[in-house]
């Protein structure tokens, strides 16, 4: 099957080799993404030859990524891919968050079951092996955290050289720790994450390193592979919404490109809305939305949030997730600190831990059923982006109730539960136990 890059500005369409290293037209600036010709099977048939391959030996049938290749067809040689078996995430049913979220029944696509913990891991198996064919030997990424974890998987599983670049002490330990055990040499700024990955695009032209942030189309069409595995997991039933927190945007970009794909694939024959969930202090995307002007997004130069992973003030991908929120019909709310970390522990109280950008879907989804856009009765997959052990300290700050927002705000734990203290006395502990 043919493969492309193509400029996303519908005023120049311009088509390059997917052989170039390319990040942005050359000819307008715009954003590029990756298309294909017609698939060889037809809907029934890729439907059927998807669902086979989940009882495969076969490394890349393995992958919940991989899986889907026909979907993502921009590889000429499949010896490139590097798998460390991602995706293969699960739907979780949650009726607690439900109740709390406003909806008679919400489901889970917890994206924290990924080898590195987070929906990176999709993206970046697709851009490790591009880098890989491209003969690429360097790689590098601008991270608060996931992203940074997950490119230094993925560039060792594949022999490549991962270079991480991260804003000084704005990183969860969790997540940097990750990077560090992967092997990745790590470069602490001293400056925020729009500031570092303009500096670092300049370095990667001169150097000749291959840049694996969200702005790399083959990111795109690893995650949109997430949407593709959820149909599945669903036999092909629509949701009605699809809710996903929103920081660079590239899972908004990716899910509603997938699903445009899939439609036009007769695959399904409807798209579900968009409802993107971003941090107040970090809220570019939603201003953008609410304007009168969509054509320009004012950038947040000092982005706040405890949500680490989504604490992006300029977000490259806004153009791409411009279009697809809009195509769907979809949504952009914002919530605050204590909205996230309330609807974190109530998630955990489902038995599902997630990280804290993870929890403003179900704190967005509560905005919204209250004010309507979303019915109660709706059937909605809310998307949990990454593991409930990548910002340890937030769990426990919070839980003790010493939680502080940016601005030494205090974070009430509304839901909070505390260890308690006793001593080595078991009519003691017998006591407290019954009380």
């Amino acid at each position: 099957m043919s493969a492309e890059l193509a400029c996303i500005e519908r005023r120049c369409r311009a088509r390059f080799p997917i052989t170039e290293v390319l990040y942005n037209c050359p000819k307008c600036g715009g954003l590029l993404e990756a298309v294909y010709g017609k698939p060889a099977q037809s809907a029934p048939e890729l439907k059927k030859l998807w669902r086979e391959r989940r009882t495969s030996n076969a490394a890349l049938d393995q992958s919940g990524v991989w899986r889907f290749r026909e979907f993502i067809p921009f590889l000429d040689d499949y010896a490139h891919a590097v798998t460390l078996r991602e995706g293969c995430t699960p739907l979780l049913d949650a009726p607690q968050a439900a109740r709390y979220g406003g909806l008679d029944r919400v489901t889970f696509k917890h994206q924290g079951f990924n080898p590195t913990g987070s929906f990176k891991d999709n993206g970046m198996t697709c851009g490790a092996a591009q880098a890989r064919r491209l003969g690429m030997r360097r790689v590098a990424c601008v991270s608060t955290g996931n992203t940074s974890a997950s490119m230094a998987a993925y560039a060792s599983a594949g022999g490549l050289d991962p270079i991480i670049f991260i804003p000084h002490g704005n990183i969860a330990f969790g997540k940097l720790a990750q990077a560090l055990e992967y092997g990745a040499r790590t470069i602490q700024v001293e400056a925020n994450f729009d500031q570092i990955l303009a500096l670092v695009r300049g370095l990667a032209d001169r150097l000749g390193i291959y840049l694996l942030n969200s702005i790399n189309p083959f990111r795109i069409e690893g995650q949109k592979t997430i949407m593709a595995e959820m149909l599945d997991q669903r036999d092909w039933r629509v949701p009605d919404w699809v809710v996903l927190p929103g920081g660079n945007l590239g899972n908004t970009s990716a899910f509603g490109k997938g699903l445009r794909e899939l439609k036009e694939m007769g695959l399904i024959d409807r798209l579900p809305r968009l409802a993107v969930i971003q941090a107040e202090g970090a809220a570019p995307f939603h201003d953008l939305w609410r304007a009168k002007d969509r054509s320009h997004l004012n950038a947040v130069e000092d982005p706040h949030t405890l949500a680490t992973a989504i604490k992006i003030g300029d977000p490259v991908s806004w153009p791409k997730a411009l279009f697809e929120v809009a195509e769907s019909g979809g949504t952009v709310e914002k919530v605050s600190e204590q909205e996230i970390a309330d609807a974190k522990a109530v998630i955990g109280r489902c038995g599902i831990g997630c990280e804290p950008a993870s929890a403003a879907t179900l704190a967005g989804i509560r905005k919204l059923t209250a004010a309507g856009a979303i019915r109660a009765d709706s059937d909605v997959v809310a998307v949990l982006t990454g593991n409930v052990l990548k910002d340890p300290n937030y769990i426990h700050e919070y839980h003790l109730g010493v939680l502080k927002a940016p601005g030494d705000v205090a974070v009430m734990p509304n839901f909070g539960n505390p260890p308690v203290v006793v001593p080595n006395d078991a009519d003691r502990i017998a006591d407290l136990l019954s009380s």
